[in-house]
Order: structure tokens, then C-alpha cells, then sequence
């Protein structure tokens, strides 16, 4: 096997293109490389891997303790044969939250243990549209001034996905099995200023999930956390897009990252394989449902989901809860 080549995107603060590597073939070695370049770079592009959902699987435990491996991320109804059919109605839960994700975020930061990794490989993909865009919040952090540095150091925000889609498009989803499932009435105080556990570097971890900063004032965090959301995509070296091709993958660390989906035709197939990566304990744990903290963040979610149910009448689902999953 050739050299692996790990080649810089021009122009931006962040992410870089694999080539000459079959990632169904590394060893442990060409993994400690790959794993150094994505420490780095912060994203990384392989073209044309074409993974089964087996090498997708192997290839994120190469990381760490899986969420989930090689979960379809698509707008399609799965078959009972493992095919896949009719294309989901944009009112089902399963396609709200789809939409939901083309807002700015981080993977699962509304859950006790927020994920370190997400993978992404393209199966199918729609005509135009459909790119997966991230933001560096590393170099988001690095470019405050030193005011607003000072300013935000100690502060934390609770995440929370039930908040997000209201706030974002005034779904109200209720609790379920599966994908369901996180939505669970509880919200994760997390800090605003994160320190990478692994390179000591200071990133924003904030997104759409964040909400409530516990010593601000409603109208103050919020303005907060939308300020800081978009200084971070200001600056077009800190935003990168990828329009996919089949056979893709595309791997980023949810620590010091955001991303979003773009919007495409919906009556089109779209099928991405995710996998993600649960953080380490260690450093990825806000605390669990069981904790005496939980107790405050199931209030102030409860306090700001009654808020938003006045407030989202002019969103896209008009305040509303989905009758159908799929």
C-alpha cells in the first residue's frame, strides 16, 4: 500500500483529504496515523471508501465505545427485506428531526456522556443539495476578543434536543423507543468554554441543544449563545462544505466541532451511514438522571419548553407534536 496522504483544504482553519488508504485494510499503525491527522485537522474527508456497514462499524471502535454503527441517516422507509422504499412525509418525527439537524450542532450533547466521534458514509445521494457543512469552534474560540473571552470562561449552558426542536422549528415531539428516545425530559450543563481532553486546546462547545445559562438572565443567554453561534461561522475559512459523493466518508471530533445538514428535494432519496462514538466518561459526562444536578436541568428545561410553547407559532411545525414516527 501506497503512503497514506493527508492533504490540507486551502483556504481554512481546519480539515483535510485522505488519500492512498483502504480503511477496510489499515492496521494498527495507519490508524495511529489517521488518528493523529484527525486530531489535527479537527475533520477528515476519505473519497470512494464505499465501507459495508461491518467496516463502519470496525472502523469507529477503532475510537472507542459506539453509540450506534452504521445507523441509516435517511429519508426512506426501511423495508423488512433491509431495503429501502417510501420516502419519509416531512410531518413524521423521524423527518423533523432530519430537519432539525441542519441547524448548527454537536452529536448528543443532550445525553449524560455527549459523543467524541461521528462518521459519515454515503450510500445515496440527491441531485444538488444535501451537503454536510462544519464549523471550526476552535479557531472560533481563538479569534474572541479577549473581553468576551474573560466574559464567557466559567459559564455553562444545559443541551437539550427536545429544546432544540422547539426552538428551532416549534416541534414538540413526545418521548419513544429508538431515535425517539432522545427526547427524554432531561437537559445537560455543559460548559460553554471546553478544553479538548485529548490536545489541550479551547474550543465554543455550544450549538443548537444550548440553552439557559443558569447565572444569565433568559433574553441575555440567548442573545449569548446566538452571538457566539455566529461568530463562529462568520468567518469563511472557519466553515467548511462537503457535497457528497457515494462512497464518501467523512469523520470529525464532536469536541471541538459544530456541523449541519443542508436542506435538498425531500422527495429524493438521501441515504447517509452514521456511526458515533461515545466520549469518555472521564471527560464527556455531565452527570445522569440519577444525579442531584439532574434535578435542576429537567426544571429549567420544563420552564423553557411552557415559554416556547407561546413563542413557535410561527415556526415550520407551528408548535405541534408529530402523530406518526416514520
Amino acid at each position: 500500500m501506497s503512503k497514506i496522504t493527508v492533504t490540507s483544504i486551502e483556504g481554512k482553519s481546519f480539515g483535510a483529504i485522505v488519500t492512498n488508504v483502504e480503511l477496510a485494510k489499515i492496521d494498527d499503525s495507519q490508524f495511529g496515523l489517521i488518528k493523529d491527522a484527525f486530531l489535527e485537522y479537527g475533520f477528515l474527508i476519505f473519497p470512494g471508501q464505499h465501507l459495508s456497514d461491518e467496516e463502519n462499524i470496525t472502523l469507529g471502535q477503532r475510537f472507542g465505545d459506539l453509540e450506534f454503527g452504521s445507523l441509516p441517516l435517511s429519508n426512506q422507509e426501511r423495508n423488512e427485506d433491509g431495503s429501502y422504499g417510501r420516502i419519509l412525509d416531512l410531518k413524521s418525527q423521524m423527518m423533523r428531526n432530519w430537519l432539525g439537524n441542519e441547524a448548527w450542532h454537536t452529536d448528543s450533547t443532550y445525553m449524560p456522556i455527549s459523543s467524541k466521534v461521528a462518521m459519515l458514509s454515503a450510500k445515496s445521494v440527491p441531485d444538488r443539495g444535501g451537503e454536510t457543512e462544519l464549523a471550526d469552534a476552535r479557531a472560533g474560540y481563538a479569534a474572541l476578543d479577549e473581553s468576551t473571552k474573560s466574559r464567557i470562561e466559567g459559564l455553562s449552558a444545559y443541551h437539550s434536543v427536545a429544546y432544540s426542536q422547539a426552538n428551532d422549528l416549534g416541534d414538540f415531539p413526545e418521548q419513544g423507543e429508538g431515535l425517539g428516545a432522545i427526547f427524554h425530559g432531561e437537559a445537560y450543563l455543559r460548559p460553554i468554554v471546553k478544553v479538548h481532553p485529548e490536545t489541550g486546546i479551547k474550543n465554543l462547545f455550544i450549538g443548537r441543544h444550548a440553552f439557559g445559562i443558569p447565572s444569565l438572565a433568559r433574553d441575555e443567554s440567548r442573545s449569548l449563545l446566538k452571538e457566539l453561534n455566529e461568530f463562529v461561522v462568520s468567518d469563511p475559512r472557519r466553515v467548511y462544505s462537503h457535497s457528497w459523493q457515494v462512497g464518501d466518508l467523512m469523520i470529525w471530533d464532536n469536541r471541538s466541532l459544530l456541523h449541519r445538514a443542508r436542506p435538498y428535494d425531500y422527495a429524493q432519496p438521501r441515504m447517509l451511514m452514521g456511526t458515533r462514538v461515545s466520549g469518555d466518561s472521564s471527560t464527556e459526562l455531565a452527570y445522569y438522571p440519577g444525579d442531584k444536578p439532574a434535578k435542576l436541568g429537567r426544571e429549567a428545561l420544563t420552564a423553557e419548553l411552557q415559554l416556547l410553547r407561546e413563542e413557535t407559532s410561527d415556526r415550520r411545525y407551528k408548535g405541534t407534536t408529530a402523530t406518526v414516527f416514520i
